[in-house]
């Protein structure tokens, strides 16, 4: 039988979940793996109160210096979050010859480069499979599963509770407020939750998974990014009647030496795998040759999906020995990739203007586009009321995003248009 000491820091809900996990399925790890995991010491500054069950034999600390400098810890579990002390926590065990594992998506996003060379430097193994997707395996897929193939483009559902926001608004006429008070209710959006509907959670995965497929380290702030708070219920229904839905996706796509990537509410037809993702569910839609398309889907949020992939990375350890390298190269880049700005960017549009209900003003909207070299495909205007600002909703062709946003400016300073112009991106996907 195989004794793996671990260091477990961070016991809130994924530390928790892990320690759940590990109890429950003891006997089967021992039993398949020949592994007995155990949890040597714990560290967090809350430290359980009396026997937890898990816990019983397990050192209880506040000091991370007590983990790092026992010598019997042979890998670090980091749970806290964060970039701070997170990454001293990772770099420490590292220097120490300790493999980690960790679920901290803006600590690999931000320093993973670094991390990984380290971790190639000590011989030691870095894993962070909950990183994306909570335990929807998508690191092993693209490391391991499908890493002989070209990756052309990734598309991915990755943060569940805009998704949860989204799905909500579409099958409950919910307005983002009440959708995102419904997210907070069940647990599946933080009371804090700007992090999640601004779109930077999603940035922060969406780094991770273009190194992984495309070999380039994206500096996140080179990531173009917008949230969810500007959609509306309006938006929902117009488009619906379209046959398109509303996702937050994160997109990565690879042409020649030049890789775009994006985070942004996106418009796709709802006959499409990933517009059937509802609720906190994940999911990731891959090009790749000569595979093909390929579809990953899961729970991407939640204390024991999460666990799941902890878990899954120190069964992965204990599986392939502590020298073994990781079949793919996760510490040197492709060379000569340049990044796409969003200027550069053709996309379709939905757009959606509040205005005065008066004659002469689709000539006008529409002379303005036409003038920054944008065709419309369709104009609808709702019910006339002389009074009230009433919805214009058009659907363009393929323009550059620079054309677009000129014209948008142009547009909103227009005495007749009440409000910011909502524009969403299209994205064709089969």
């Amino acid at each position: 039988m195989n004794k793996i000491n671990i260091g477990l820091i961070g016991y809130g809900v994924v530390g928790s979940g892990v320690v759940k996990l590990l109890n429950q399925r003891k006997a089967y790890i021992e039993n398949k793996f020949k592994t007995e995991f155990v949890i040597r010491t714990l560290c967090d500054l809350r430290i359980p109160q009396g026997s937890t069950k898990g816990l019983e034999k397990t050192i209880l600390t506040k000091k991370i210096e007590t983990v790092l400098d026992d010598p019997a810890i042979e890998i670090v579990v980091e749970l806290i979050g964060g970039l701070h002390p997170a990454k001293e926590i990772v770099v420490g065990a590292l220097k120490r010859g300790k493999h980690v594992v960790t679920a901290n998506k803006a600590l690999i996003a931000n320093s993973g480069k670094e991390l990984f060379r380290l971790a190639k430097k000590q011989n030691c193994h870095l894993y962070f499979e909950s990183s994306v997707g909570a335990g929807t395996p998508i690191i092993k897929t693209i490391t391991e599963g499908i890493v002989g193939n070209k990756f052309r483009s990734l598309y991915g559902i990755i943060n569940g509770t805009c998704n949860y926001i989204l799905s909500e608004m579409t099958d409950k006429n919910y307005s983002f407020g009440q959708a995102l008070k419904a997210a907070q209710k069940q647990g599946y959006a933080e009371h804090n939750p700007t992090l999640d509907i601004n779109g930077m959670d999603s940035v922060n995965k969406l780094a991770i998974l273009a190194y992984l497929a495309f070999g380039k380290f994206i500096d996140v702030k080179d990531i173009y990014r917008e949230g969810i708070t500007h959609i509306s219920h309006d938006d929902i229904e117009y488009t619906k009647s379209l046959g398109l839905s509303i996702k937050l996706l994160a997109i990565a796509k690879k042409e020649n030496k030049k890789i775009e990537v994006r985070v942004h509410p996106t418009l796709i037809s709802e006959d499409h795998p990933l517009a059937s993702i509802d609720g906190i569910y994940n999911a990731f839609y891959i090009k790749t040759d000569p595979l093909g398309n390929i579809l990953l889907s899961g729970e991407g949020a939640g204390q024991m999906a999460a666990a799941s992939g902890v878990v899954s990375d120190l069964i992965n350890y204990a599986s392939r020995g502590s020298t073994s390298a990781l079949p793919c190269n996760l510490y040197s880049e492709a060379s000569g990739l340049k990044i796409k700005k969003i200027d550069q960017v053709r996309t379709k549009f939905y757009l959606r203007f509040m205005a005065t209900d008066k004659p002469g003003v689709l000539s006008v909207i529409t002379g303005i586009l036409g003038k920054h070299g944008i065709s419309i495909n369709s104009v609808t205007q709702k019910a006339h009321n002389p009074t009230s600002t009433v919805p214009v909703i058009m659907l363009t062709n393929y323009t550059s995003e620079k054309k677009l946003r000129l014209a948008l400016d142009k547009i909103y300073k227009l005495h007749v248009i009440k409000s910011h112009p909502v524009a969403i991106r299209m994205e064709k996907l089969s």
